[in-house]
This record gives structure tokens, sequence and C-alpha cells, in this order.
């Protein structure tokens, strides 16, 4: 412009613009074109008064012009007289017959938009006042405009689609919100190095646990982009998966040490060779608001920051342990502390810490200077922290912080009883039960709570030696324990007709919200879970004046229920 048009247009295949696709192939438009918009304009005359259709409005293709068959065919047309008259094409679109005429366009070159056998859009190329018309160098020309222009139109497609799949990318593998529940307030800030997808290889996490416990998991792995948000996700996937196994977190960390390694000989090409060392680091903690203990361990992660309700920050000593993947046999080591109530448990990923002007030690004391101010929101302790990086440019790698502010469950909230270990505990233990769910205002969960109760109380005393110990915790659900000395896990099965026992924890699968066991020193804990009733408790005369068919169950024979099984009992 306007050494070789008076007047161009650029119409694009509307995905083209968003990046979607897949864009429409050359020569395969079918019986119906494909959609254009109008995406650039330009002029010898100011406002392009050439133009029907203004920049980002959609273009009515006729189907018996020149356009049709370009984009039909996917070759140039070259019109150096355009016929303008009446009844010709250009009356099918009124408005388009009328600009050609008006403004004297009398020659024309239509030139498809290629990249990679994909039809991107068509260029038109016009004479209006310029009086000689196109010829074929003219074509050439304008082919080779547009050539380079596709070239560059391409590459931007491309990178549209990459940075929308890689913003679904980490929408769906990061948090999308943090459960802290009743055990801890959360805030997190997370800081991908690739500005360009806005994705890297940090996760975070923060899920409850059953009794009330919630789990932390702060991990790094190594690199940044996609490929690293891609492993990212999986490692997520596994820790979930291994927590809901009520798993410690040294055991936990181990078994998704197996996992990295598994991953890493699948991504081999060849099945002879030694598979790439995918470093990934991680610490993974466990917070329980009953008795404000936290566990935590860690496989070559920063340890974390915890800050005391006055704001003295320090550093545990936590055995530092591998790197995930890499082979070590070393077994992880878990560290057990007690917090203080409303105390701050800061997880991050060393590009908080480090840089390459700056040691992790200096990184660590800038940490704890920014998070040591007591009475400050977590959002607000998320936002000094994250603005004290040295850097101001691109971080050089992926930045992630998650602070937790430590709550603890009054002690009205829990019961706990200890019972001997024989068969007259199990009408104690409902009992008990009872009178602490009526304090509760819980009477209607009574029935059903019995009968859970029951079950994993017979199955304790049946299978295991010593006292039994029966908690219930009051939080977002009411959640009962039982705990005895028996270090093997329950499992449903199911029963036959012929069966007398085995249908105790079928019974409190369909009770229950959800039920688990956990191993703990000495022996493991059976939970189950109830929801809470959203509407106040019935009156207890009339419960009693219409007791429910549970009720009828409840006073059964205590042999009848056996649904432990071990090795060792199986016939």
């Amino acid at each position: 412009m306007p050494l070789l048009a008076d007047y161009v247009a650029v119409d694009l295949e509307q995905s083209v613009s968003f990046g979607e696709g897949p864009p429409v192939g050359i020569g395969a438009t079918g019986k119906r074109l494909p959609a254009f918009r109008r995406a650039g304009l330009a002029s010898i005359h100011q406002g392009v008064p050439e133009s029907p259709w203004v920049r980002g409005e959609p273009v009515n293709v006729p189907p018996a012009s020149p356009f049709a068959s370009v984009l039909r065919a996917g070759k140039s047309r070259l019109e150096p007289v355009l016929d303008t008259a009446s009844g010709t094409w250009v009356d099918t679109v009124p408005a388009l017959g009328h600009r050609v005429r008006e403004h004297g366009m009398h020659s024309m070159m239509i030139v498809p938009i290629r990249a990679r056998r994909a039809l991107l859009g068509v260029a038109l190329f016009v004479r209006t006042t310029d009086p000689a018309p196109f010829h074929e160098a003219d074509l050439l020309l304008a082919e080779e405009l547009v050539g380079r222009a596709a070239q560059a139109l391409d590459n931007a497609r491309q990178y549209a689609r990459k940075h929308t799949a890689a913003l679904t990318l980490q929408r769906n593998l990061l948090p999308r919100r943090l459960r802290g529940g009743t055990a801890v307030e959360v805030a997190s800030r997370y800081l991908p190095a690739d500005v360009d997808h806005c994705v890297g290889g940090d996760w975070f996490d923060v899920f409850p646990l059953s009794g009330a416990r919630v789990a932390l998991v702060v991990g790094d792995v190594v690199g940044h982009g996609l490929h690293a948000a891609a492993t990212m996700g999986r490692l997520r996937t596994a820790v979930h998966t291994l927590a809901d196994m009520e798993l410690p977190p040294a055991e936990l960390l181990a078994h998704l040490d197996d996992t990295v390694q598994r991953l890493g000989e699948e991504d081999c090409d060849v099945p002879d060779q030694i598979p790439a060392v995918t470093g990934a680091t991680c610490l993974y903690a466990v917070y329980d608001p009953a008795t404000r203990r936290c566990t935590m361990a860690s496989a070559g992660h920063p340890p974390p920051a915890i800050i005391d309700p006055q704001g003295r920050v320090t550093f545990p000593d936590l055995p530092t342990g591998a790197p995930l993947g890499i082979g070590v046999p070393d077994p992880f080591e878990s560290v057990e502390l007690e917090l203080a109530e409303g105390s701050i448990l800061a997880l991050y990923t060393d590009g908080l810490i480090e840089t390459r002007d700056h040691d992790i030690e200096e990184g660590m004391r800038r940490l704890g200077t920014a998070l040591g101010q007591p009475g400050r929101s977590l959002e607000e302790l998320c936002d000094t922290a994250t603005r004290t990086l040295p850097n101001k440019g691109p971080c050089d790698d992926d930045v992630t912080l998650l602070l937790v502010r430590t709550r603890s469950l009054s002690p009205s909230r829990v019961a706990s009883w200890t019972l001997p270990g024989e068969q007259s505990a199990v009408r104690s233990a409902r009992n008990l039960a009872a009178r602490q769910l009526t304090e509760w205002g819980l009477e209607g969960l009574q029935d059903a709570m019995k009968l859970i109760i029951s079950e994993l109380v017979t199955n304790a005393i049946s299978h295991s030696a010593g006292q039994v110990e029966l908690r219930l915790i009051r939080h977002q659900v009411l959640t009962c324990e039982v705990s005895d000395a028996d270090t093997c896990a329950p499992r449903t099965r199911r029963a036959r007709t012929t069966d007398e026992n085995g249908r105790g924890l079928f019974l409190v699968t369909n009770l229950s919200r959800r039920w688990g066991s956990r191993s703990i020193p000495g022996g493991k804990v059976v939970w189950a879970e109830h929801d809470l009733p959203t509407h106040p408790a019935p009156d207890r005369r009339l419960s009693e004046a219409n007791p429910p068919t549970l009720r009828s169950v409840l006073h059964r024979d205590v042999r009848h229920t056996s649904d432990t099984l071990c090795a060792a009992d199986a016939p």
C-alpha cells in the first residue's frame, strides 16, 4: 500500500484468531464455505470506505463469487478486469455491489493464506484510483507477501493454542480451592518461571484426612514448562491416592519415590536404556488439630518455616532425605512437632529462597524476616514474602508459597474412652456414645452411630488383645474412631446366605459417609464419618414414641460380627 493496491482486506477463518482448531484444510470446504471475519483493512482513502464490513465483523462469501472458487481450490485468483455489470456475483450481496460501483473497483487479486496445508484466510487486493490493471507480476508479489504473513500468522496461531492448552493444564493441575477445614487457615502464591505458558513443575495442596486432620504437601519437579507441569500433575495425583490410604509421611514418600522411578523407566524410548533421572523434591506433613501435633517428612526439600503466635521464626531440624526418583535406598524419616494454636507453617519451594546471586541461607533469613510479623493476615504475609524476591525481572525458577495457620479443636468437641477388651464393652460403648451425642444435640444420629460403634468395637475386641480406645470428634462431620492393638487392616467381604458373620462392615459402609483405617504405633485406628444434620435435632419424645427399624438390630449377639480377616485367620 499504495504502490501495489489502493484497497486491501484480510479475512481470517474465524477459529484462527483465537488459536482454536483445527483450521480448515485446503480444498476441504465441502458444500458449506467456512466462516470468515474481517481481520485487516487498509485503503488510500481515510476510513476505508470501500469495505462493507468493519474489522471483526463476519464476512458474507457469495457461493458463486471468485472468493468461493479460491477457497475450494486453494489457489490464487487474478481478475485483471473486474466484471461489475448488473446481475453478476457482486449483486448477490447488495452492500458489496454498491461499494464496488461507487468506488470504481476495476481490478482484483484474491490470494489464499495457507500454512502447512491449512487454509487460514484470504487476502484481497483491489485497484480503484490506479487505472492500470493487475498483472501476473503483481500476483507473484502479492503471493510472496501473503506467504510470509501466513508463516507469522501460523506461528501466532500455534502459540495461542499452546498458551490456551497450558492455561487449561494449569487450572486442572493446581488446586482450585484449598480446603483447610477446621484444622487450618490457608493462603498460597504461585509464580511460574515460564511466564509465556504460566505453568511449571511446582505443586502444592491441602486436603482433609480422617479425624479432622489435614494433609499439607508442596513439591518441585526439575525444570519448568509443559513437561514439568505434566509430571507434576502425575505426582500430585499419586500423593492424593497414597494419602487416601492413610499412610504416614515417611511411608508415603517411599511409595512416591517408587512411583517417580517407575515413571522415569516408562519414559525411556529404548527398553534397555538406563532411564534419565527425573528429579523431584517433596515435603509432606499431617496436622492433627485435636492434639496440635504435626508429623512431616522431606524428600530433598527445604524445611518449613514455623512462626509462633509471637512472631518468632524457626526452621525445624528435619532430615532432608534424598530427592525422589534418583534411586538412593536410604529410608525417609519423619519428625513430629507440637504447634501452639495460631502458629503459621510456611511450606515453599527453593525458587523463593535461592537465586543465582544469593544462597539458600540468606534466602531463608529473608523469608523469616518477611513472615515474622504477628497480627498480619496470611494473604498479607504471602504478598510480603513474594515481594522480597531479589530479582526484579523474570524468575529463574518457579516460586511457590503455602501458608497455613493452625487451629485446635476445643476439648468440648472431642470425647474419648478406654474400654476393656471384653464383650460387655460393646454395650458400654453404645451407651457412652449415646450420652455424648445427646450433650452435643445430635440425638438424631444416635441410632446410626450406635450400630456403627457396635460393629467397630466388636471387631476390635474379637481380633485384638488388650484395651480398646473409642473417640468421637465433632468437626465438619461426626467422626467415630476405634483403636486397638491389632495391625491387620479390616476389609469388607461378601457374605454368603448361610454365613453367620461377615456383614458388619457392609452395614458400616451403608450407614456412614465413608470409613477406613490407618496404622498407628502399636496398632491401628478404624474410623467412620457421618454427616452432621443440617436441621435442628427432633424432639426426643418423638424418637422414643416412633423408634426406627434400626433399633431392633442393636441388641444382636456380638458374636454375629467378624469382619477383620488376617492371613492367620484364613481357613
